[in-house]
């Protein structure tokens, strides 16, 4: 086998190449090459073929088959699917030098320019398993030694930028540095390209290049004339990054990486941070590479407070994936255009594959990351390219047509509601009567003094979820206490919040509040059979997030004023469970310990036009309730980090009366034995037997019974005394069980077994299954014989571990002096316990962007929302269709936000799931800490520690059952509401 040496100056030229760290001494090595071969730069795929003929030494053709194996997809067509096409691409970005590889492997002829001169940016973006298998295939460890070997996956930009030059420069494509793009310049006749304006004044033979497919990979402050940008990265948050010069001493080696911690599901954290230096963030995340590298969120205010303010953005530790995904759909492009595709389908294809870039996440695309090619349906699952006609894209075709489109848009009435939805004033009357019909002493004639009995109203609740009061114990019932019951039940169990109080109801003088509350039910339970007399069912399309978020809420004031020794009437806690399953289950019943009395006998008639916390003025679409009182949004904040507060994150302080994030919650004075609940240690509904109907009808109902979770009959919190056999093997776990011993005898189901069952599962956060510990003899031979091949090494990260290995790795976390043993698997286990706080901590971060962007959005529809009221309040001389019209749109604003906050209850539930999860993963720690001690060394301190341990790993994992059957209920619910359930 040849190898290189002094006497062909190719080759040595070719070894700087590959070790080159500057963007200058790359240019300047592969030039020294060319020459070297008798090559020209740039000359495309046939160079590239060229160089790998007279470069044939060993370290060379590792690379050839790996660029090979690439180029060698059918889809590329061996190089001939664009031949014939010219491309230009703007900007040396990692986006930009990846989309002109891949139009390379096309066969196009491709022509980049680039206005720096040098690879400055150290940023470090996080990689997804896709970009890692793409980049390997390109071989990114001949030119990068240290690609993805620590325990978390990322690199540089600098670094990703130096890899992808390398390619594209053996793949001929040609790279133009100090060239400004300014421009376009059409074609001067039929025939010709399009050709570039630039500066300063380039070559001859650039200036002259004409081309067929500009790609602009320039970034979002540079967009081409007649073209528009759009951004996926939210601009509701002030992110920050900052390098620190990495010196690779032993000290910064042994300073472990955070992936990613999110003030979402770990407040204390941050909590600490914010007392410790005066900084509040959201998140940050820190990463070891050619520099220390830390991004982070900071809070406004916190950024106000110290003179500070930038450019806002919200990083979402994506890296750089969704923008090799565009690169690679920009290039398919590009091909089905060369294929002689019609321009409006190939604009169609791109604009339905663009939908889903946004929403795409190593978890909703295909698994088999192996597969993934220039084809979008190797990537994306369920692919939809008609999901955009052809049609709707004919503005981004032709210029002149898309002027026309403007001009004719802008003459129409944009205020009317876009939806056909929309009910209007006599679809919702005749809705209501249609409803009602059927109930003694109901008679629906309009929507204001027909309902200021509170007779109708509680028909429509009834009607909607029967059982909760039958028609009979109306009788006798004033109409202030008929109403208040009516609002406060369709708030506890349909989960509708009320915009006015039982008073503005009775008096009538709130005509706009009551049609626009009343608009709730219709969007909610428009699909109810219109059948006399109460339906059968309970409807299915009540948002079960916002009642399981409401129930969460009263669980903890309860909670609380039982902790604070409050009267709560002589009985036990009781700890709800969500009730909303599918329609097919018996009526619900009302909650117990609920009066009926007016919700909000407290407030006074018209008080819902008042912010209780201001005292300024409340327009339909800003009111919040909360404990029967109206807000702002914006006033309805924690007192002391001013954050948004969400039902089952917050309390009132009894002294002072303002409201607190639970992070934030004063204590009482005289209590100060660690009772203060955050996030993490409040209690979720849970299970209890009182709490589901008792129909042997129920499928869930044996189930329940069944359910290790402590009834409400039973002490929820009572000393775990283990037995020795469970103390034993608690503390010791041994590695490989004697095959002689008998196994302990089964002890009944206690709380101490829910903790070691806790305990065993708590690996999952780590990506491990049960113990089988079989293989353990295998594994050791396989440590003893590594492989000394780089290309075993890296296919051998590319392959799953299958389900033995999975299960030794499980042994090994439970025994560290035998990770140490093993330091290759430990590196192993390692790396998937970084993947998955890194997975949870982009999906806590996507969730705190998508809630930012749900405030804006719901502060936009208040304040269109408030320009509507006035006009309806000052409607006197306005026509009776102009009058319509604007409560036609203030319905649709109504029923916009409802579908907001009903998708931001869904979020809040995805945090409780987070921040439980991350509290399990941090007890775990503190038990295994505990666990490793010597039993005779321990004193009582440690083990009085370690069952307080035990009882809140205990207590979270009940909280995530919780969680984890109420998802299962909402998903059921989802499917009973199908198409198929409304016929």
């Amino acid at each position: 086998m040849a190898s290189p040496t002094t006497t062909n100056p190719a080759h040595a030229h070719f070894e700087s190449f590959l070790q080159a760290q500057l963007c200058q001494n790359v240019l300047s090595s592969f030039q020294g090459l060319c020459q070297a071969l008798e090559l020209e730069p740039g000359g495309g795929l046939p160079q590239y073929h060229k160089i790998k003929a007279q470069l044939n030494y060993w370290s060379a053709k590792s690379l050839w088959a790996k660029l090979d194996k690439r180029a060698g997809q059918p889809v590329y067509q061996q190089g001939q699917a664009c031949a014939n096409t010219k491309c230009l691409v703007v900007g040396a970005g990692p986006c930009g030098l990846r989309a002109a590889v891949e139009l390379a492997l096309l066969g196009a002829r491709v022509v980049l320019v680039e206005k720096r001169t040098k690879f400055s940016r150290h940023n470090v973006l996080h990689l997804w398993p896709f970009t890692i298998h793409d980049l390997r295939a390109l071989g990114a460890k001949k030119f990068y030694g240290r690609f993805c070997t620590g325990t978390l996956d990322h690199i540089s930009i600098r670094q990703l930028q130096l890899l992808l030059l390398k390619v594209a420069l053996l793949l001929g494509v040609e790279i133009h540095w100090g060239v400004t793009f300014t421009g376009l310049q059409p074609p001067p006749k039929k025939g010709s390209g399009w050709c570039a304006q630039l500066q300063p004044n380039a070559p001859c033979q650039l200036a002259n290049y004409e081309f067929d497919v500009l790609i602009s990979a320039a970034g979002g402050k540079f967009v081409p004339e007649g073209f528009t940008v759009r951004e996926m990265r939210g601009k509701l948050a002030i992110g920050i990054t900052a390098n620190f010069v990495n010196g690779r001493t032993v000290e910064e080696t042994q300073v472990p990486e955070i992936s990613g911690v999110a003030r979402i599901y770990n407040q204390s954290f941050f909590q600490s941070l914010l007392k410790a230096t005066g900084i509040d963030l959201e998140n940050i995340v820190y990463y070891k590479d050619d520099t220390h590298y830390f991004v982070m969120t900071a809070k406004k205010q916190c950024l106000l407070r110290l003179g500070v303010l930038r450019q806002p953005f919200w990083p979402l530790g994506t890296g750089v994936a969704r923008g090799f995904l565009a690169a690679f759909d920009a290039a398919w492009m590009v091909k089905r255009w060369a294929e002689g595709a019609e321009p409006l389908e190939v604009l169609a294809e791109r604009e339905s594959l663009y939908q889903l870039l946004s929403q795409t996440s190593p978890e909703n695309m295909h698994r088999n990351v192996a597969q993934y090619g220039l084809d979008p349906a190797t990537r994306y699952p369920n692919l939809n390219l008609r999901a955009v006609s052809s049609n709707q894209v004919r503005d981004l075709y032709d210029v002149m047509a898309r002027e026309s489109v403007r001009r004719k848009s802008d003459s129409t009435d944009s205020r009317k509601p876009d939806s056909g939805s929309v009910v209007t004033k006599e679809e919702l009357l005749r809705w209501c009567q249609e409803q009602t019909a059927g109930y003694p002493g109901v008679h629906v004639t309009n929507l204001s003094s027909s309902w200021a009995d509170g007779l109708a109203l509680c028909a429509l609740v009834n009607r909607m979820r029967p059982g909760l009061l039958e028609p009979s114990e109306l009788q006798g019932m004033g109409a202030l206490e008929a109403t208040g019951w009516a609002l406060k039940m369709a708030d506890h169990e349909l989960g509708i919040t009320p915009v006015l109080s039982a008073q503005a109801v009775v008096a009538g003088s709130d005509p706009l509040g009551l049609i626009a509350y009343l608009s709730h039910f219709h969007s909610t339970f428009k699909g109810t059979p219109h059948n006399p007399g109460p339906v059968s069912q309970g409807s299915p399309g009540t948002s079960s997030a916002v009642l399981f978020l409401g129930k969460l809420q009263r669980t903890l004031q309860r909670t609380r004023a039982q902790e604070n020794g409050e009267d709560t009437g002589g009985k036990k806690l009781r700890l709800e469970v969500e009730a909303v399953t599918p329609s097919t289950e018996e009526p619900a019943v009302p909650e117990s310990g609920v009066p009926l009395t007016p919700a909000s006998q407290h407030q006074e008639a018209g008080g819902e036009d008042l912010c209780a916390l201001c005292g300024k003025h409340l327009y339909i679409l800003e009111r919040l309730c909360a404990d029967g009182r109206f807000y702002h949004r914006s006033c309805f904040c924690c007192r002391v980090c001013e954050a948004a507060l969400w039902p089952g994150g917050y309390e009132q302080h009894p002294e002072d009366g303002h409201f607190y994030c639970l992070q934030h919650l004063p204590q009482p004075g005289h209590k100060e034995d660690g009772r203060a609940r955050g996030p993490e240690s409040q209690d979720l509904p849970t299970p209890g037997e009182n709490n589901m109907p008792s129909s042997p009808s129920n499928p869930m109902a044996s189930q329940e019974e069944a359910s290790p979770v402590p009834s409400p009959s039973q002490p929820t919190r009572r000393l775990i005394r283990l037995s020795s056999p469970e103390r034993q093997r608690l503390s010791s776990l041994n590695l490989t069980p004697d095959p002689e011993m008998e196994p302990p005898p089964k002890p009944p189901r206690s709380c101490s077994v829910l903790a070691r069952q806790a305990l065993e599962g708590s690996f999952v956060g780590w990506g491990m299954p049960k113990q089988s510990p079989e293989v353990l003899v295998a594994m050791e031979m396989e440590e003893g014989n590594p492989s000394s091949s780089e290309e075993e090494e890296e296919e051998e990260e590319d392959v799953a571990l299958d389900s033995d290995m999975e299960q030794a790795l499980l042994t090994f976390a439970k025994n560290s002096g035998t990770m140490n043993k093993y330091p290759t698997w430990r590196r192993t286990l390692l790396r998937r316990a970084k993947e998955e706080e890194m997975k949870r901590f982009c999906k806590a971060q996507a969730i705190q962007r998508r809630l930012n962007e749900i405030e804006a959005a719901l502060r936009e529809l208040e304040a269109q929302g408030m320009r509507l009221e006035l006009a309806l309040r000052n409607q006197s001389s306005s026509p009776e269709e102009q009058k319509a019209l604007w409560l036609e749109q203030l319905l649709h604003l109504v029923e916009k936000k409802n579908s907001l906050v009903a998708e931001e209850a869904e979020l809040m539930i995805t945090v409780q799931e987070l921040s439980l999860e991350e509290k399990q993963l941090q007890l775990d720690q503190e038990l295994r800490g505990y666990m490793n001690r010597d039993e005779v060394l321990k004193t009582a301190a440690d083990r009085q520690a370690e069952e307080q341990i035990l009882r809140k790993l205990v207590n979270v994992v009940n909280q995530r059952d919780a969680l984890i059957r109420f998802q299962e209920q909402h998903r059921l619910s989802e499917l009973a509401a199908g198409p198929g359930a409304q016929s």
